[in-house]
């Protein structure tokens, strides 16, 4: 048996610490998206594979048995690419993934289903919005150039976002309740736009919006690949045969 994580997400390297703790053997694969990616106790790559042939091509030449796509929900092409690439190669393929979230009582979402959704939803007056959606897609706000733009960023940008008001904070999750909600009030944030990316880590700023009456702007997820799909580290290790309470 050997295991290729596609990493990125704190139920990745969970994984990747839970694969070391029972010596499975498995390697880890970052994009490589973040300059400083954390430290796995596996022996990672960094980069992508070069499509499915490229992917295809690595799970051969490294003798994969089994492909867990632990990427973030929003890595739709990714994860297309292990589908097929897995299908290929014959490769066992599950995806470890976070729930997404769900508005509850006193939340008041919006829900768009792409980031050019979300670009037209907010044409209108000026407003102080958290832009909470990582680096890739910063440009296509500046198609609504009005708001003044909080941006939370895993990395300090190369060069200055394309957006004509806005301020930048370079932080990593997991972030807190208090912290979010002084974030929030420091810089007198109207609305919150994010994708819904699910987990705990970065759930805080929408129980500070709930606590302090903001709307938030919510993309929805990709449709994903069909593939089975599982919530926990336990069950991927149930389903490579490894049972924890026999350490088998």
């Amino acid at each position: 048996m050997k295991v290729l994580i596609l990493g990125g997400t704190t139920e990745a390297s969970a994984l990747a610490r839970t694969l070391c703790e029972y010596s499975i053997p498995a390697l880890f694969s970052y994009a490589g998206r973040v300059t400083a990616p954390k430290p796995q106790p596996l022996p990672t790559r960094v980069g992508g594979f070069g499509g499915v042939d490229g992917l295809a091509a690595f799970l051969a030449d490294n003798g994969i048995t089994h492909l867990v796509d632990a990427t973030h929900p929003f890595a739709a092409q990714m994860s297309r690419h292990a589908v097929a690439a897995a299908e290929r190669c014959g490769v066992g393929l599950i995806a470890l993934t976070r729930p997404p979230w769900e508005p509850v009582a006193g939340d008041r979402w919006q829900r768009v289903a792409s980031v050019e959704a979300a670009v037209q939803a907010i044409a209108g007056p000026a407003e102080r919005i958290m832009l909470a959606i990582g680096r890739m897609h910063l440009a296509e706000f500046a198609a609504q150039a009005q708001h003044h733009y909080l941006l939370r960023l895993v990395d300090a940008p190369g060069s200055l976002p394309p957006l004509p008001r806005h301020s930048v904070i370079v932080d990593r999750g997991p972030f807190t309740l208090d912290g979010d909600r002084a974030l929030l009030r420091a810089h007198r944030i109207e609305r919150i736009v994010c994708k819904n990316a699910g987990g705990e880590g970065a759930a805080s700023k929408l129980r500070a919006a709930r606590e302090l009456g903001l709307p938030v702007l919510m993309i929805d997820r990709p449709a994903p690949a069909p593939r089975p799909e599982v919530h926990s580290v336990d069950a991927v290790l149930a389903w490579l045969g490894h049972d924890t309470d026999l350490g088998v």
